[in-house]
């Protein structure tokens, strides 16, 4: 009977869950295009541009065919002005072999963003509909990184890293640390931006640590960007947003930009000062 009395429930909750699940259809606006500007400044490198369109979320994705035509966006003017000089940007394909990075403009005669430099840079695009694009922004000092310490523990062959580096004190400094193993374009082990907010008064000592990952043999590549604020709170919003897309219940995270101009462009333009190390596990 106490058995007849289960199954008789269990039949009902059955029937009740059938009810459960129902399609709703919901209208969403339709997405409005925008231009998206990747420019990075980068003391030595030539001067580079990446110009995109932005999609919406449930758009097709584009076929093998014509994956470039539709994600970049050509026909556009142009130009970054530096102490007096200005230089154009031709629209044609470039990839950087070390990041293996693509770019749809480049400078004439391949000239090279200034080795040392304070002044600002300007930057003015013109779209082929005549909407503008404008930023603005100079070059960092590099930070040296101090020196790359490698831990093992008495009982494992396993080591950890720690990379120290000196802080400026007396001005608002933020980074963006790089960690990849046996190749620059792997992907990283660690990438994130951190700023000095955290150090103690009269502290200028900053280190980033890893966990015992990493074995005799190993080469790493340690990279260290001293970055603008624009550029941390930059890529900051983007991880939101890509967060936030994952979460079908989440609320939309917008990307802050620090582009101007009439068209609405997402993006950035930012100075990229770096110092870089290469190290290989030894025996301890």
């Amino acid at each position: 009977m106490k058995m007849s009395k289960w199954l008789l429930f269990f039949s009902f909750a059955a029937l009740a869950a059938c009810n459960l699940e129902q399609e709703i259809d919901i209208d969403l606006p339709e997405y409005e295009s925008r231009p998206v500007v990747e420019a990075y400044l980068e003391p030595g490198q030539p001067f580079r541009l990446l110009l995109t369109r932005s999609a919406a979320y449930f758009d097709p994705l584009p076929t093998v065919d014509n994956f470039l035509g539709e994600l970049l966006l050509s026909g556009a003017e142009v130009e970054i002005v530096h102490n007096g000089a200005t230089y154009t940007l031709n629209n044609q394909l470039s990839l950087d072999p070390q990041t293996q990075k693509i770019y749809n403009y480049i400078a004439e005669g391949g000239a090279r963003v200034p080795e040392d430099s304070s002044l600002p840079f300007e930057l003015f695009i013109r779209l082929p509909d005549g909407r503008t694009i404008t930023g603005q922004t100079a070059l960092l000092p590099p930070v040296a990184i101090d020196s790359l310490v490698v831990e093992f523990p008495e009982t494992d062959t396993l080591a950890r890293v720690l990379t120290y580096f000196t802080d400026d004190p007396d001005q608002d400094n933020y980074y963006r640390y790089m960690l990849q193993l046996n190749a620059l374009d792997s992907l990283p082990e660690q990438d994130f931006v951190s700023d000095d907010r955290l150090l103690s008064p009269g502290d200028s000592t900053i280190a980033f640590g890893t966990g015992f990952n990493y074995e005799v043999g190993d080469t790493l590549f340690t990279t260290l960007y001293h970055i603008s604020e624009d550029y941390a709170t930059f890529l900051e919003s983007v991880s939101g947003a890509a967060a936030a897309n994952g979460n079908p219940f989440g609320q939309p995270s917008p990307v802050i930009s620090n582009l101007g101009g009439d068209a609405g462009a997402l993006g950035i333009f930012t100075g990229l000062a770096k110092t870089q190390r290469m190290d290989i596990i030894e025996e301890p």
